[in-house]
């Protein structure tokens, strides 16, 4: 079968570096590690395991910063390679394993991708999947699959950007009629919104400010109306169209950079908070907001954020920063501030019970309370993968907020 991989190789990784300088496409060209090659269907893993069709997997900032070789090494240990890329992935079910009872042939699933103890069939779970914080899993390296944190970034179990892989049982959540495959394409980049949501809500009284509004700023959005929030929402976007749909997924304020001569100032305006020019170097907000999610990861952004942030509120880093310099960190002990990570997603108590960010996504949108459809705007052929890269690198052109592979 046809699948997109990244090969690991130091030789390709060293000619991307090198020639990735002077144009970008080095980095997803025939010699980089990015290929489009024939490989073999990956096995079961046990007899817990089941494999799936591609319909949708979604292509996400991660994979990008993967491509473009942008991710810390440090997290290298939690991968293997030669891996397929894809982690947002939703399917038909096309092979089960013997223990395998509550799945059947033919359903219409979305795998929650994290391949922590459950699937790696590890007989005593960490003390962090004990306690249902499963992206902290202390055993992505153990059990019966290669290194990996998750599928698509693990040898074994292939990934979405091809024509089938394989799952844990644990990891697979059937599909409610009501809920197409354009809507379950999108739970994934939702679930990395709702996660940090639901660990950091906002009193009703609160101001949240949401920093970017790419398809994570949106899904904060939107998972704050969809739980019932009544805080206000401020949202800081980049382009018009970016505006347009934070207001309709419930922002009450949108600061739109390419309309803004002067977002600090309207910001101040919004947040109800005080300008302050030091002696050199960037403003300074006195008051701000309760709660600010941060979800571009650039060192701009997060530096800005902690200015915006009032005294004994919070910060959430839920965009991906590998490198960030520059950050000025004075306004967390000068205004205590708090700063809070947040990585994928987990498990969550909702309505009183233990569950996980992904069933929850998927109640909220079997009930209506919140619709994804419309973030999905761009759909790709794996064969056109150096199209799809080039799109999602320019969406001041493209209008791309979010983009998947159509392999169905």
């Amino acid at each position: 079968m046809k699948a997109l991989q990244f090969l690991g190789t130091i030789p390709r990784y060293a000619f991307s570096m090198a020639a990735g300088t002077f144009a970008r496409k080095a980095y997803y060209s025939p010699l980089s590690n990015v290929v489009l090659r024939d490989v073999d269907e990956p096995r079961l893993l046990s007899e817990n395991w089941v494999r799936i069709r591609t319909v949708y997997s979604g292509i996400c900032g991660s994979d990008l910063n993967l491509i473009l070789l942008r991710d810390s090494p440090s997290s290298s240990p939690f991968v293997s390679f030669p891996l397929t890329l894809g982690h947002e992935n939703c399917g038909y079910v096309t092979e089960v394993g013997k223990n395998v009872t509550d799945i059947k042939l033919g359903d219409r699933v979305v795998i929650d991708p994290l391949l922590s103890c459950a699937a790696r069939e590890i007989s005593e779970p960490c003390r962090f999947c004990r306690s249902g914080d499963f992206s902290l899993c202390e055993n992505f390296r153990k059990g019966i699959a290669s290194s990996g944190f998750a599928i698509g970034y693990c040898r074994d179990t292939g990934g979405g950007w091809s024509e089938s892989f394989v799952a844990h049982k644990s990891q697979v959540i059937r599909l409610p009629d009501k809920v197409p495959f354009e809507e379950a394409a999108l739970i994934d980049a939702f679930c990395s919104a709702l996660h940090p949501v639901m660990r950091n809500y906002p009193k009703d009284d609160d101001t949240c400010l949401v920093m970017g509004a790419g398809v994570i700023g949106l899904s904060v959005v939107a998972g704050l109306r969809a739980l019932g929030s009544s805080a206000k929402i401020v949202v800081v976007a980049k382009y018009p169209h970016q505006a347009e749909l934070a207001s309709s997924y419930g922002a009450d304020e949108v600061v739109c950079l390419k309309e803004e001569p002067d977002y600090f100032e309207a910001l101040a305006g919004t947040l109800g908070g005080e300008l302050l020019k030091p002696i050199i170097g960037k403003r300074i907000m006195e008051g701000g907001a309760d709660v600010v999610f941060e979800c571009v990861g650039s060192t701009t952004s997060i530096d800005d954020s902690l200015r915006f942030a009032r005294a004994g509120g919070k910060m959430v880093l839920v965009g991906l920063a590998s490198f960030p310099k520059g950050i000025d960190w004075t306004p967390i002990w000068l205004n205590e501030v708090m700063v809070k990570g947040s990585f994928w997603c987990g498990g969550e108590t909702y309505r009183g019970k233990d569950t996980t960010t992904y069933k929850v996504a998927v109640d909220l949108l079997e009930e209506g309370k919140v619709s994804l459809g419309r973030l999905l705007t761009h759909k790709f052929r794996i064969e056109d993968y150096e199209e799809a890269i080039e799109a999602n690198l320019d969406k001041s052109r493209t209008g791309l907020v979010k983009s998947v592979f159509s392999l169905d």
